[in-house]
Order: C-alpha cells, then structure tokens, then sequence
C-alpha cells in the first residue's frame, strides 16, 4: 500500500489513520489534514487498486480483505494502534477491524457507514454500475458527484467537478476493481455485531445523503454501546468536503470528549 505519514505537534502525539470510501484516494482528506495535524500524527494511504497504490482488486475480495490492507498499512508505518476515521466503506473497514482486531482502535468516528447496505444504496449501485457498464468511464464519473455532493453545493463548485471529472478519467481504478469493490462493500453485513465495538465511536451523516439514508446511521448508533450520533441537516454523502468547517468541529469535539487526546 503507499500510504503518508504527516507528523504531529510532537513525537509523542497519538496516530489518526483516515481512510476513505469507494475512491480510495488519500486526497479524499485534504480538507481534514491540518486540523488534525495539529493534534495527531496522521497517516493516510491509497486503497488497493486505487490511485498511487494501483494494481487489480482480486475476484471476492471483501471488506475483511481491505481491512487485512489495513493492518499493512499500520505495521509498515509503526503504528501499533491509531484513533481510525472511516467515509462510507472506509468506514466498514474500521468496523470490521474493530471487531476482529480491536486493540488497534482506539476510537472509531464512521461518517456515512453502515452496518448492512439496504435496498435503496442497492439501487444506487446498481444504476452506477450499469452506467459504467453500457456507457462507459465518462458516464459513470460525470454521474458521481450526483451521489455525493447537494446540488446547490454543485453549482457553485462546476469547475471543481469539472476538474474532478477529468482527473478521474485520466487516473480511473479500472471498471474490473470498482464492481469487485462495490461487490465487497455489498455483501458486508455486521449487523447482528454492532453491540461487540467496544472502542468509542462518534457516527456522522447527513439527512440529504443520496448514496446512504442517514437510518443507516441511527441503526449503527443504535446497535454500538455507548455511540455518540451526529445528523446534520445537510452536506450530501461527502460531507466533510462539502462544510468541512462543521466536520472538523464535530470530530475534534469528539476527542476532546476522549480525554487521552491532547486538545489545542
């Protein structure tokens, strides 16, 4: 995996791992980087298949799978144990970890997660998938801020997707890796689990989420001991690129509230 480590205030500062959705790109966090470098050591990478990474998503890979890239990733940096910040099946990986490696959490914040994909996001798979498939790349990436970003936010920022559009083309994961990513993200269900998280866990989502209903959220928060869930009125699936302001509140709020975290 090639992944970033951006040093912290001091040697001593904790690790805050992000990972992000179905892009995969460490880029994604670029408006997250310099709130939390001035409280953590931040380590960020590029999921397998994706961008710097590159390379092909094998036939039934699943979220566990992705999450074993994780742990790679945190012994590669000397990173025994990280406070972890999921988006969408970024998110699901750090469920899965905390599940079956839990000592490496040591807090959990998922933004627009879930525990089991429902019937809706399926639909929304499968319409992006058929773009890809009967349209082509082009398509299916001048589609994508449709499902990520409000349309009021989309209108003022044409130019930004614009430029987004034509840098996903020219570095785009290959049709075979999105659908074998899509597939994995599918199938995750942890649903019958949620009450074995044991790490703190801050759970953010929107209300006007196209991608994943914000009910997705209130079950995580529901089922994980202890939660604490943040709906905001809007900011669309990538809502900490959309009011990134607000998003960088909310999580530093939430480690303040951790106690072992330095506050500035």
């Amino acid at each position: 995996m090639t992944f970033d480590i951006l040093d912290g205030p001091s040697p001593e500062a904790e690790t805050v791992l992000l990972s992000s959705g179905l892009g995969g790109s460490a880029g994604y966090w670029a408006p997250q980087i310099e709130a939390l470098r001035a409280r953590f050591r931040v380590v960020t990478y590029d999921h397998r298949g994706c961008a710097r990474t590159g390379g092909t998503v094998p036939e039934g890979t699943t979220i566990a799978d992705m999450a074993d890239d994780l742990i790679e990733v945190m012994r590669a940096s000397g990173t025994p144990r990280a406070h972890f910040i999921g988006h969408a099946l970024g998110g699901l990986m750090g469920l899965d970890l905390a599940l079956r490696e839990p000592d490496r959490i040591a807090s959990l914040v998922l933004i627009n997660a879930w525990s089991r994909a429902d019937a809706h996001s399926g639909r929304c798979f499968d319409v992006r998938l058929a773009l890809l498939r009967d349209t082509g790349v082009e398509a299916f990436l001048k589609a994508q801020p449709l499902f990520l970003y409000p349309a009021e936010w989309m209108a003022r920022n044409a130019a930004r997707l614009a430029e987004e559009e034509a840098h996903g083309i020219a570095h785009f994961q290959g049709a075979g890796n999105i659908t074998r990513r899509i597939a994995a993200l599918r199938a995750f269900d942890v649903d019958d689990r949620l009450a074995e998280v044991a790490a703190p866990v801050l759970i953010v989502a929107s209300r006007d989420d196209m991608l994943v209903p914000w009910s997705r959220s209130v079950r995580l928060a529901e089922g994980i001991p202890g939660a604490r869930l943040v709906l905001e009125p809007e900011g669309g699936h990538a809502l900490n690129v959309t009011n990134p302001a607000r998003f960088n509140r909310v999580i530093g709020d939430f480690f303040d509230g951790l106690g072992s975290v330095e506050a500035v």
